[in-house]
């Protein structure tokens, strides 16, 4: 049975205001330190990762599903919200719309959340810009083994809507985290190497470099990728032992950053299953 304590919400107050620019608003969102999820695999993956839920919404004007009530009867949250339909079909991003909505809580940066196995893959990623390639890059590294993703540098919100619907529930799973700098990137890079003394930074580079099926990534491997407009700063190519390249045809000079990742970390799987 719902819980009968949910506060009932039919004009748009200061609790609906606050959805609206948690869901619209990067900076509003990082104060709160709160972001918006819709969606049936991303709410589900959202609970199976343990991620802290702070509100449900949904409307008391439709008739819920068994997995709808299921998870507001089950899953411990703050609070529990009733809105009105014509305020959940102004939230909902959706044309159909949702039936649950979540408020979910967000994570610390701390490279405590990437767990190691003993031949680490993890992916850095300098500036990305565009919130689709992110959300895409998130599902690649979750399904070819990645332990994590490093975001570095002024970047498109990795909390953003946009980004978290790309990843097609794979946000919740894959340790992702945001860092103000190339320094701080560095620094955790060197501590790595005193517990992985034979560990690669690759870098990727449409210019020049190695064809990546002439790289080793058998051993452990960190690999860098650029920014879409800029590719990799100089500070991550200084630290890099080898740069490697897609080998193309065509009329393209380069592919789109998200899938050029998923082919170079396919390679690696590849590699590391023969």
């Amino acid at each position: 049975m719902i819980n009968n304590k949910a506060i009932r919400i039919t004009k748009e107050n200061s609790n609906f205001q606050h959805f609206e620019v948690i869901k619209r608003n990067r900076n509003k969102r990082y104060k709160h330190r709160e972001f918006f999820v819709e969606g049936v695999r991303n709410i589900n993956e959202a609970i199976r990762n343990g991620w802290d839920i702070s509100s449900f919404l949904y409307s008391g004007e439709r008739r819920l599903s068994d997995w709808a009530r299921e998870i507001l009867d089950n899953v411990n949250t703050d609070t529990l919200y009733e809105l009105s339909q014509n305020l959940m079909d102004k939230l909902s991003g959706k044309e159909d719309t949702s039936e649950l909505l979540a408020i979910v809580k967000m994570k610390d940066d701390s490279f405590s959340r990437i767990k190691l196995n003993k031949n680490p893959l993890i992916v850095v990623i300098d500036r990305p810009s565009n919130r689709g390639n992110l959300g895409t890059l998130i599902r690649s590294c979750d399904a070819l083994n990645c332990n994590g993703l490093i975001m570095t540098g002024h970047a498109v919100d990795l909390y953003d809507p946009e980004t978290i619907i790309s990843s097609v529930g794979t946000f919740f799973s894959l340790p992702t985290l945001r860092l103000p700098s190339y320094k701080e990137a560095y620094d955790w890079i060197q501590d790595l190497r005193e517990h992985y003394p034979d560990l690669q930074i690759v870098g990727t580079s449409a210019g020049g470099g190695k064809p990546i099926n002439q790289c080793d990534f058998t051993k452990p491997t960190i690999l860098l990728l650029g920014n879409e407009t800029v590719g990799l700063s100089r500070n991550f190519k200084d630290i890099c032992d080898v740069i490697v390249l897609i080998p193309i045809d065509g009329v393209a000079s380069s592919l789109n950053v998200s899938c050029a990742a998923s082919i170079m970390l396919y390679e690696i799987y590849r590699q590391r299953h023969l």
